[in-house]
């Protein structure tokens, strides 16, 4: 029944304006009025229509759809009328129905807003808000648009061109029929500031959904008072004419609202409607502002210079130019401000990091926390992407996969993907304020980005270092295990069987030869063994303090030791014994020193080794120094050599122990 009834109410939408057309044809040389009128109110009436029919249909019980589809049908109504009215006048036969819609034709444009104020009163859930208030509100508007339209049909108010010589009803005397008008007028301005106030105290109310459904109806709902505005202002100026400011802003009232009735219901986040809504009130603003200033420019030119002067015209215009970005900078925070303060407050919060990070104050990889302040969402989270090792990492440059739930927003400039924002599904409007601070966030997330992948690069580097050394002091174990168990082994038994063959040959040249060659590899024995000592001295196994007094028995020079027993990783003790046999070696080779100082100790989760020399100084950086630096360096230490002019020198190595 109810879906038959909604074509049934499209369908008399159609033979209404179907009529109307005809009449109009039949009248048109005479009569074009009403053509002007009907052409203006076509898109609202094909708006409100098509709309109500839609809800109507996808929501029987709800009654926003079926109010704007009754809109639709008075309006129809309306027009047809209006049209029937011409066509009588032009045949010289007004009968009682032609009287009818020819009083309509002045006094009835009440109708136009009545079903429009009426949606007012319950969108976007079709009933009133609750409270006998509210029901006394919507009768009483209901008497007020009655009442209007009964003093103006009933009374003597001369009518709209072209009827101007047809005579009133004249029924009510003056002073009733514009008591009932007054009253009417004052009480249809009541019922539309009440209908505003019901869509305030909703949205107020509202959250998610509904204050998206609200915020689009007040963004058309802005245009009702205008029109109610141009219409009265044109009713009272008008003698003759078509009235056409009447009805183009009527018309655009009409089309607008049910449209934006129409998505705040079906497709609520298809557009992003508080940016439309600034936009235009920006806009709006901006150009009243504008046109001021460029109005009192002329005429103040004008009064100085001349009428006939093009130059207030010229600095006219280049004021508005120059004004124009500043002021709608300016312009948008305000409006921002209060129509939009979410995106208000995170477009705020990212200039402020923008501003720190411009001054050097905070890091590009702290953007992440600026996008959670900026957004109020804890749950928020950056994670940079690398596409050629198809991994996502934090702030921190460590691998992270992402999580398994919530919403994934890829960061994309140009054609390239920076990072991926991951966050927990929430209001509608986060989401749309998150998609602008990524946006204005774009240049900070590619300097991090990179600042990211340089450490994990300087990172890969040092793990790189640290493999080769590893390995390096792997194959010197190896060589000397090899060097001790096999090579060193075989010449001492090679050295044994020489020395059998010896006793047994009798005393003479071979026997003298062959003793020369047994000391000969005894010698060379010796020199196996200290080159296999030093690739790892044995007593490196024992702890550092014992390697370091071997080598200091071993140096040339007079050397003191004073090492800590505390046991460290084999590899920083093994990077510490090399540092001080090479910082030794140039001692005696190259400073001329008297004496060394050995000194090592364990402070703060650190091995601090410190090798001093009183030798001439002024040592410079070349392979051998390189070299220790590179050792230390891929342990995680660092190395700091002191070498002044004839004030000895000396060499520092720190090394991380955590």
């Amino acid at each position: 029944m109810r879906r038959a009834l909604s074509w049934a109410g499209a369908a008399f939408v159609v033979a209404c304006l179907s009529g109307s057309f005809v009449l109009d044809a039949d009248s048109a040389l005479d009569y074009g009025t009403n053509a002007v009128d009907l052409v203006a109110y076509v898109p609202g009436l094909a708006a409100t229509t098509l709309v109500g029919l839609m809800l109507s249909l996808r929501q029987p019980h709800q009654a926003v759809g079926w109010l704007l589809l009754l809109n639709g049908d008075l309006l129809a109504l309306g027009a047809v009328s209006d049209s029937y009215a011409g066509w009588s006048l032009v045949r010289g036969d007004t009968d009682g129905a032609a009287e009818v819609t020819i009083l309509w034709f002045t006094h009835g444009w009440p109708v136009i807003f009545a079903g429009i104020v009426a949606v007012a009163f319950v969108f976007p859930d079709g009933r009133l808000l609750p409270g006998r208030l509210w029901r006394w509100a919507a009768g009483f508007g209901v008497v007020a648009f009655v009442s209007t339209i009964i003093g103006g049909m009933l009374g003597h108010d001369t009518l709209d061109a072209p009827f101007s010589s047809v005579p009133p009803a004249a029924v009510l005397s003056p002073v009733v029929a514009g008591t009932l008008q007054t009253v009417g007028l004052l009480g249809m301005l009541a019922t539309l500031i009440t209908g505003v106030a019901a869509l305030t105290i909703r949205f107020r109310r509202s959250s998610g959904v509904e204050r998206l459904q609200l915020k689009w109806v007040a963004l058309a709902g802005g245009l009702i008072p205008l029109a109610i505005v141009l219409g009265t202002v044109d009713g009272l100026t008008r003698d003759s004419g078509s009235g056409l400011l009447t009805a183009a802003s009527s018309g655009l009232a009409l089309a607008a609202l049910p449209v934006a009735i129409g998505i705040a219901v079906l497709r609520y986040r298809l557009y992003d409607v508080d940016r439309v809504i600034s936009g235009t009130v920006l806009y709006v603003v901006l150009t009243a502002l504008l046109g001021a200033a460029f109005t009192v420019i002329v005429l103040a030119g004008g009064v100085t210079l001349g009428g006939g002067s093009p130059v207030p015209t010229a600095a006219a215009t280049a004021a508005v130019l120059l004004a124009f970005r500043p002021l709608r900078s300016r312009l948008q925070g305000r409006v921002d401000r209060y129509l939009d303060r979410p995106r208000f407050v995170a477009r705020r919060g990212v200039d402020e990091f923008l501003t720190e990070l411009r001054a050097g104050r905070v890091e590009p990889e702290s953007v992440g926390a600026a996008m959670v302040a900026a957004v109020g969402d804890p749950t928020l989270q950056l994670y940079f992407w690398f596409p050629d090792q198809q991994v996502h990492s934090d702030a921190d440059g460590r691998a992270a996969e992402l999580p398994s739930s919530g919403l994934r927003i890829p960061v994309v400039r140009g054609h390239e993907e920076l990072a991926t924002v991951v966050h927990t599904a929430g209001h509608p409007e986060l989401a749309r304020v998150l998609n602008d601070v990524i946006v204005r966030c774009g240049l900070a997330i590619e300097v991090a980005r990179l600042r990211v992948e340089v450490r994990r690069r300087l990172a890969e580097v040092e793990d790189s270092r640290a493999r080769l050394v590893a390995a390096a002091e792997q194959e010197r174990h190896r060589l000397e295990r090899d060097l001790h168990d096999g090579s060193q082994q075989r010449l001492v038994s090679i050295g044994l069987d020489l020395r059998i063959l010896q006793r047994e040959l009798p005393a003479g040249p071979l026997r003298d030869g062959l003793d020369q060659a047994v000391d000969g590899l005894a010698e060379a024995i010796r020199e196996l063994r200290d080159l296999a000592r030093g690739l790892r001295p044995d007593t490196l196994g024992d702890g550092l303090a014992p390697a370091l007094a071997q080598l200091a028995s071993r140096t040339a020079i007079r050397t003191e030791v004073d090492a800590t027993g505390e046991r460290f990783a084999v590899d920083i003790e093994a990077a510490a014994y090399f540092v001080a046999s090479e910082a030794l070696a140039n001692a005696v080779k190259h400073s001329g020193a008297h004496r060394v100082a050995v000194a090592a100790e364990g402070r703060d989760g650190t091995l601090r080794l410190v090798v001093t020399d009183d030798g001439r100084g002024g040592a410079a950086a070349g392979r051998g120094l390189t070299g220790l630096a590179d050792r230390v360096a891929a342990v995680g230490g660092r190395l700091h050599v002191a070498s002044a002019d004839g004030r000895g020198t000396t060499v520092e190595a720190v090394f991380p122990c955590g």
